[in-house]
């Protein structure tokens, strides 16, 4: 399996990964507004935009097609950001490559289980029949009557294709649905990354709380932490600017 990526600018590389239902031009504006000092790559998690498809949905498997990718790029001592599952898979890949990963950043998500967020989700996507779609307001109207709010539906249907006069969904809905169990889970892997670290929590958000702190300090001995005020989970894109000026910052005291 070889991921579908992008790359801009130059520098120090700096790898970014986005969450569950998303693809890399989630993290666009980031990758534009860091390309200016930094080499970016921005990747397709598998089961996501135009990355190959699997039955593996395992952090250990997302993370272990992340460290080929970069393989085959001859990348190391990168950087990594990851947004929600993006950012389990960045965790799980600096502690078991530490080796690989000179500086992480996480974007409102914990290594810890969380409960099941997204059966309303699946639920919507499901009452879809894309076999009988006609257009895409037919999509966003049965997201909406299936109690999905406009936001999150026109996030979802950013992965409805056309191809060869049929719909069909970018991203492995099937994988997805089967495997979430293990998208919810905790972090898999043993050890911990004592490098710098940055959590950052948007403050709306319940992904990150204090009762998180304990596994946070144990797997990342080095972290700290920032808190963008008068944001959800989609913390990026609400404030981008100043997302990414924290970013910046960090990335450039740190690597």
């Amino acid at each position: 399996m070889t991921l579908h990526y992008k790359r801009v600018g130059n520098g120090q590389p700096v790898v970014l990964l986005h969450g569950l239902f998303g693809a890399l031009d989630n993290l666009g504006r980031l990758a534009r507004h860091l390309s200016a000092n930094f080499d970016v790559i921005s990747i397709d998690l598998p089961n996501h935009g135009l990355s190959p498809h699997s039955d593996n949905v395992s952090y250990e498997h997302m993370a272990s097609e992340v460290s080929d990718l970069l393989a085959q790029l001859a990348l190391t001592n990168v950087a990594i950001l990851g947004h929600s599952m993006g950012g389990k898979v960045a965790m799980q890949l600096a502690i078991a490559k530490p080796d690989l990963i000179n500086t992480l950043l996480v974007a409102d998500i914990s290594p810890v289980r969380y409960t099941n967020r997204h059966d309303k989700v699946f639920a919507a996507l499901n009452a879809i029949r894309l076999d009988k779609l006609s257009n895409r307001k037919e999509a966003l109207d049965i997201l909406i009557a299936n109690d999905i709010d406009n936001g999150t539906a026109q996030f979802l249907l950013k992965n409805l294709v056309k191809h060869d006069n049929a719909f069909q969904w970018r991203f492995n809905l099937s994988a997805l649905e089967h495997g979430y169990p293990n998208i919810i889970n905790g972090l898999t892997v043993n050890g911990s990354f004592d490098k710098p670290t940055l959590f950052i929590k948007g403050q709306l958000s319940d992904y990150i709380t204090a009762d998180h702190r304990e596994q946070i300090n144990h797997y990342f001995p080095q972290v700290s932490a920032k808190i963008i005020q008068g944001t959800g989970h989609w913390l990026h894109a609400e404030k981008p600017d100043i997302f990414g000026k924290i970013v910046t910052d960090f990335l450039v005291k740190n690597t």
